[in-house]
């Protein structure tokens, strides 16, 4: 049975409080935590699944949307402290993959438990976001705009597109994570001192090799990319896949 756990902002598909180590999950703009859901359903044994919960969506549907990226930052830092009593990995797609970077250095900063290892997902480096991603839309377009790039990106099905209410949320929602993604600000000098792995899809929007180079430069500790097949989300059996990119040895350990 699928349970919300006691702290609001995480979500356990399937809860295994003994299981040795926990992959962590942080969603898209604009997404929530159904996207990985079904990734309960190949984690190793030894896995549990806990999924972060942005405010304004889901089970947090009554919370304010968070106000700008440090609200939103400590939001799911606090949210993974409470998961770090076990080894745990650090996962995040897009701008996931931006908080994931800077949760896991705020958790340095604040001396609570890093992160086993840290993947990121779909994202260009967080220094190079002013450069590159010039395909994200902004927060001054109009809805048909975001509901286009939704539609283009494989974030919006069709169902909800063709249902006004359901398009409005999807809307409303994608803007305010916009909102506080134009609030980052990238500190120079932070860096991952975890592990760090690098997932890109071969046809997203910018080269590979310049996305390798440019999160390469932010590693402290192991690093290895790789490019895998589709988009921004990969093919679908490369999505239901990601799982083993997380869970399988840290970088520098080899290819799963």
């Amino acid at each position: 049975m699928q349970t919300v756990s006691s702290t609001p902002a995480v979500y356990r598909p399937r809860p295994r409080p003994d299981a040795s180590r926990v992959l962590v999950c942080l969603s898209f703009c604009g997404g929530g935590t159904a996207p990985f859901r079904r990734w309960a359903d190949v984690v190793p044994d030894d896995v549990e699944l806990a999924l972060i919960c942005y405010p304004g969506r889901e089970s947090r549907f009554g919370t304010p949307f968070a106000r700008d990226w440090i609200a939103l930052r400590d939001d799911v830092v606090g949210a993974v402290r409470g998961l770090a009593g076990r080894p745990y990995t650090l996962f995040g797609h897009s701008m996931g993959s931006w908080l994931a970077f800077e949760t896991a250095a705020q958790l340095e900063r604040l001396g609570v438990a890093r992160p086993s290892a840290l993947v990121v997902s779909g994202g260009v480096a967080p220094h190079r976001r002013g450069v590159r991603g010039s395909h994200i839309p902004r927060t001054a377009d109009s809805d048909d705009v975001l509901v286009d790039w939704m539609r283009t990106f494989g974030q919006m099905s069709a169902v909800v597109a063709n249902e006004p209410e359901l398009r409005a949320i999807a809307v409303e929602l994608l803007r305010a994570d916009l909102a506080v993604s134009e609030s980052y600000r990238f500190t120079e000098g932070t860096r991952a001192t975890v592990p760090l792995r690098v997932l890109y899809g071969s046809g997203d929007t910018e080269p590979f090799d310049e996305v390798e180079r440019d999160w390469k430069s932010l590693a402290d500790g192991g690093f290895e990319a790789f490019e895998l097949p589709g988009g921004h989300f990969y093919e679908t059996d490369v999505w239901a896949g990601l799982p083993r990119w997380c869970t399988e040895p840290a970088p520098g350990a080899g290819r799963p």
